[in-house]
């Protein structure tokens, strides 16, 4: 088989790659998709950084023997646990990450104060502290740890009264000052992206890191010259490692 013609790998601790996915998909619809979700060990923000690694060198190593061209870690915790090593093992494939999206909220407005909601691993980490202290002397950037959201999620609780009370609970203790902008720093928020808009308001801006991704997976492969002809509808195969999830995954995408 043509290098070209090799499907992409999406690899999620669960369902949240599939907000990433979908923005591959818009950004590059001729291309094919391996989704691979990690539902049987989810949520990973909440175990320790040797595991979390060992778990997403596992699943990239099985997503490369299958046959892929690229890997995209869509998952915030996994990129910074494991991101440096992979690319270091697959020195020719293209291996991208994901990072929180602080950057265009600092830039979105001057002096802003920007919430970060994201897994208590990623928010402990160095290279999330890196990043945030990075724009820091340009914004007021507060952490938010968010323990149990992509739980949720991973059982499809995508609007229920449980999980829109969680989000009131998150966002009170910030009411009285007051916030520019949230940025989803799990890529599991964005798909209950509308009950988070309206748990936060309406006036405030929304950021997460899947456009962006999407872009450096495209810069990528067509620096390698591996893009796929664009004359071709291409075709996503979902998988994960609890067999019952897989539909969900496929219906999640189509939301």
């Amino acid at each position: 088989m043509d290098k070209k013609e090799m499907p992409v790998a999406v690899f999620d601790s669960g369902m949240g790659g599939i907000s990433v996915l979908r923005e591959a998909v818009n950004l590059m619809p001729c291309e094919d998709y391996i989704y691979y979700g990690d539902s049987k060990h989810a949520p990973y923000g909440t175990k320790t950084l040797e595991e979390v690694r060992e778990l997403t060198i596992s699943h990239i190593d099985y997503l490369v023997k299958e046959g892929v061209k690229a890997v995209v870690i869509a998952c915030n915790t996994a990129t910074s646990a494991a991101v440096r090593v992979l690319r270091e093992k697959y020195k020719d494939m293209p291996v991208i990450g994901i990072e929180p999206a602080i950057k265009p909220a600092v830039y979105y407005k001057e002096n802003s104060t920007i919430l970060v909601m994201a897994t208590p691993m990623t928010l402990s980490l160095e290279k999330f502290n890196r990043l945030m202290k990075s724009y820091e002397h340009m914004a007021d950037i507060i952490p938010v740890p968010c323990p149990g959201l992509v739980e949720f999620i991973e059982e499809g609780d995508l609007d229920g009264e449980d999980v829109k009370d969680y989000l009131h609970e998150i966002f009170l203790p910030y009411r009285e000052k007051g916030f520019d902008s949230v940025v989803l720093g799990c890529t599991h928020y964005p798909l209950i992206r509308g009950i988070i808009q309206k748990a936060a308001g309406e006036n405030v801006k929304l950021f997460d890191g899947g456009e962006g991704t999407a872009k450096e997976l495209k810069r990528r492969l067509a620096e390698k010259n591996l893009l796929q002809d664009a004359d071709r509808k291409g075709k996503i195969v979902f998988k994960n490692s609890l067999e019952d999830k897989v539909s969900l995954s496929a219906y999640l995408f189509k939301m």
